[in-house]
């Protein structure tokens, strides 16, 4: 842009989730104006309701060849914590085809080392964040993963060995019964072995990108509701997005930053990777004692973490429309998986039942970068960890809209890979 050689003076992000947000806050760090439009409003998708884990020890790339057995299981077996409904949709089985073509030892080791960059970083940004005025804490704490018995655990510790073996960093310590169950009072004594993981935090998602919100209103951005995007059209030194209604919205450039909806659009944008909703469920339990840090039941894929005095519940993948409405058997499938670990909870008092779709790429990178429109980037594609990864990929982002330079980190990401 020849109006623009000192980098863009303006912005439009359409999405208001930790990602869309992220990139919006670090844009006004450059000095860029920025309008943030999302069609319902903050935190609406798949950043408020999960379950809040700032988690790069446990960043493992979903692509593993077992994925491909435990797929095909899902489909006689609705309460799988993979659960994949039999449909006649044909792109959800292309899809599954080229996530299972990625489901390689040589793919998940690509994953491992191209998510390096976010993962290393990834604490460092919130807390650019936290420095930089948005009012939320982020809470260090381990993490414990809690099997039946110390056979159980051996899964976990294989694939942590594979992670570090690939590069990445995942500090752990296995934990007898006796040990496990000291840290964590909650657990019965179905608990027979732990695996705990220092160096990880956790936030209330909702509270964190709220404020991250009105940090980015505080510095001068404006954020609006009600903002479905129909249309993008990119001009000599501008990009205009048009909602359903008609409405427009003009800016330098446009970030596309809508999660689990990203591919209605990002076709027509030369992006050949294809993104599906990969929906997780949560709830919140009250306890007898508070919890003290997050738990993980990996054999049944469930996450636990302390939430305002209670227990917030988190599991399940499922690959529907981002847009479905909740299926209650798969939240009794969550309290009947993860009920027998514990004591004092109060499973039947559940509230707050959410869904939200998180969006998963067909060969398990997130898509972060330029687009073949000119002015127009891309950010999603991060699965389970768009909450852990997001405010470091606004950051690189940022940076990659101002200098028009794509940072070596994001080469991996490249949308038109």
């Amino acid at each position: 842009m020849d109006e623009t050689a000192q980098g863009p003076r303006s912005a439009v992000i359409v999405g208001a989730g930790i990602v869309g947000l992220s990139t919006a806050w670090f844009l006004q760090e450059h000095g860029v104006r920025v309008t943030v439009l999302d069609r319902t409003g903050v935190a609406a998708g798949a950043s408020r309701g999960n379950a809040g884990w700032l988690s790069p020890g446990l960043a493992i790339p979903l692509n593993e060849p077992e994925v491909r057995r435990t797929g095909f299981a899902s489909l006689v077996r609705r309460d799988a914590p993979l659960h994949v409904p039999p449909t006649a949709d044909p792109a959800l089985w292309s899809f599954l085809l080229r996530f299972a073509a990625h489901c390689t030892w040589p793919a998940w080791r690509r994953v491992v080392a191209a998510n390096l960059a976010l993962n290393d970083d990834c604490l460092d940004a919130f807390d650019t964040l936290v420095r930089g005025g948005v009012a939320a804490e982020t809470v260090e704490a381990p993490i414990t993963a809690v099997f039946e018995s110390a056979g159980a655990a051996a899964s976990l510790l294989a694939e942590l060995r594979r992670f570090t073996a690939a590069g990445a960093r995942a500090d752990h310590t296995g934990l007898t019964a006796t040990q496990v169950r000291a840290r964590l009072p909650q657990l019965s004594g179905h608990a027979g072995a732990g695996i705990e993981l220092p160096g990880q935090r956790y936030v209330d998602p909702g509270r964190f990108v709220r404020a991250l919100a009105d940090s980015v209103r505080h510095r001068g951005g404006t954020i609006r509701a009600g903002f479905d995007v129909r249309s993008i059209r990119p001009h000599r030194h501008a990009v205009t997005v048009i909602s359903r209604d008609n409405v427009s919205f003009s800016a330098n450039v446009a970030v596309l930053a809508t999660g689990a909806w990203i591919s209605r659009l990002a076709g027509k944008l030369g992006v050949r990777v294809p993104v599906r909703a990969g929906r997780g469920y949560s709830f919140t339990v009250p306890t007898e004692t508070p919890l003290r840090q997050p738990v993980y039941l990996p054999t049944v894929r469930v996450a636990c973490t302390p939430y305002l005095g209670a227990m917030r519940v988190a599991g399940t993948m499922e690959f529907r429309g981002p847009d479905d409405p909740p299926d209650e058997r798969r939240v009794q499938a969550i309290v009947r998986s993860a009920a027998p670990f514990f004591e004092g909870v109060r499973w039947a008092e559940r509230s707050d039942t959410w869904v939200g779709p998180r969006p998963v790429s067909s060969d398990g990178l997130p898509i972060i970068g330029a687009t073949a429109e000119p002015g127009v980037y891309i950010a999603s594609g991060h699965g389970m960890w768009g909450l852990t990864q997001g405010p470091v990929t606004g950051k690189l982002l940022a940076e990659h809209v101002v200098t028009g330079k794509q940072p070596e980190s994001l080469r991996p990401f490249d949308p038109l890979r």
